[in-house]
């Protein structure tokens, strides 16, 4: 299940209740990364996740920079 997940209820009976999974954007339309380039919500999805748990701003720009590195030289391999 993505953070950008809902549950949503789809009853069949009023004793048996179904969920699926639908993607959040479906449910908000007008969410603004809903058209966003795939690159854009990758870096607010990793902006969630450092901001989440807490990392210190100078650790992850030194992550982000072994990351850019690694990145860049499979680019070239």
């Amino acid at each position: 299940m993505d953070k950008n997940d809902v549950m949503v209820s789809t009853d069949k009976s009023p004793n048996e209740a179904e969920f699926e999974l639908v993607p959040e954007q479906a449910s908000h339309p007008s969410d603004p990364l809903a058209n966003a380039p795939e690159h854009i919500k990758l870096a607010v999805d990793l902006i969630y996740l450092l901001e989440t748990n807490e990392i210190p701003a100078k650790m992850a720009l030194a992550a982000l920079e072994v990351v850019k590195q690694d990145l860049e030289s499979k680019l070239t391999e």
